[in-house]
This record gives structure tokens, sequence and C-alpha cells, in this order.
């Protein structure tokens, strides 16, 4: 495993008075150490892998909760109980995601939706920033109606770059045409063992410095 190490600013000796070659012969010294330590640096982060150096703003968040809708005519924000990572991008109130830097982000979401009645029903999802409605961001999805004593499923899944400032946070908002329409979560299964699935993932990456 290679660890990269940023060199320590070289401690180069005190000049004399008069030009003496043993002080230019250490002073060359202890700058070629410095810059060749520098250049293996850049090596390493500029090679194919170098990717694996870097450690970008990034965090992923899960639910293991059911969540549901009182009425057709409100908006309700999802919500998380797992901060599974936080790297500079963290939760607050639930469903607040934070971030530290200012930049381009990509939001990625996946919501398990379930319906229990015997008619499709439809749902828009969409992001807020600081509570403003973030402009083209709605998806509609369309919940399949239960079948063969089985509720209808279905995975909503999306992803959106987004400008944010530091301090910034973003909400996800959902709205559906019928409360039989709920957010489920399922435990762990067997025959054959499954994982979990939780009602809701939601990652955010950061992508790019703001340009201009």
């Amino acid at each position: 495993m290679i660890n990269l190490n940023t060199p320590p600013s070289p401690n180069l000796p005190y000049a004399p008075q008069e030009w003496n070659a043993q002080y230019q012969e250490q002073l060359n010294n202890v700058l070629r150490l410095y810059f060749n330590r520098l250049s293996n640096v850049n090596q390493f982060l500029l090679g194919m892998s170098g990717g694996r150096f870097l450690s970008n703003p990034c965090g992923s968040f899960f639910s293991n909760s059911d969540q549901s809708a009182a009425s057709t005519t409100v908006a309700y924000a999802i919500t998380y109980d797992v901060e599974d990572i936080a790297n500079n991008v963290n939760l607050s109130n639930g469903s607040r995601l934070n971030v530290l830097y200012e930049g381009i982000y990509n939001l990625q979401f996946s919501i398990q939706f379930e319906n229990s009645n015997t008619q499709i029903h439809d749902v828009d999802v969409w992001a807020s920033i600081n509570g403003t409605n973030l402009s083209n961001s709605n998806s509609k999805f369309s919940v399949p109606n239960r079948h063969g004593g089985v509720n209808g499923q279905l995975i909503a899944a999306l992803n959106l770059f987004m400008t944010m400032q530091a301090g910034d946070y973003v909400e996800l908002y959902w709205r559906t045409s019928d409360t039989a329409v709920t957010i489920e979560q399922t435990p762990v299964s067997a025959s054959p063992t499954r994982p979990a699935t939780p009602s809701v993932i939601t990652t955010m990456n950061f992508v790019s410095s703001i340009s201009g």
C-alpha cells in the first residue's frame, strides 16, 4: 500500500556572508531531496491510478423506516435515520444533507415505493435547496397497483447535478396522488437470505469546483 505524504518545507541552511562551496553543495542537496520527494508525489497523483489518493466530499444516507403521506396536497420531506458515510457532507434535522464546501454535487437517490391500492397511483419527487424548490428537478413515477395479493412495488431512482454554496443543504420531497402509496422498508429476507431493503438510499458526491 502506498501512502502519499506531503513533503515538509526544506530546512535550508543559513547562508554565510561570503560565497562558500560547502554551503552551496549542502543547499543543493537539501533542495534536491525536497524536489525529488515532490516529484514522486506528483508522479503517483497524476498517474493512471492517482485518483485513489484523493479525498472528495461525499456522503451516503439511508432510512430503515417506513414513510407515509397523510394528504395528497402536502409535500413531505424524505427522511433518513442512518448516516453511513459523512465526509464533509452530513445529515441534520433528519432530512437535510449539508455541504461544507461550495461546488457542483451529484445527488443520487433510490426510493422504494409501495402501493396497497388496486389502482396505479403517481408520485412526484423533487429537490429543494435551503427550503426553495430546485427548478426542473421534479420527476414523476407511477407505482403499480396491488396484484395477486401482493402490494405493487417501484424503485424510483435518479441523479441530479446541483450547484451548492458552502453551508447549503438539500432535501428531497415527495407527493403522492393517493395515500395508499408509501415508502417502505423491508427487513432481511430468507430462502435465499437477502439483505434488508432500505426505504430510501441517497448519496452525494463532489463533482467539480464552480467554474467562472
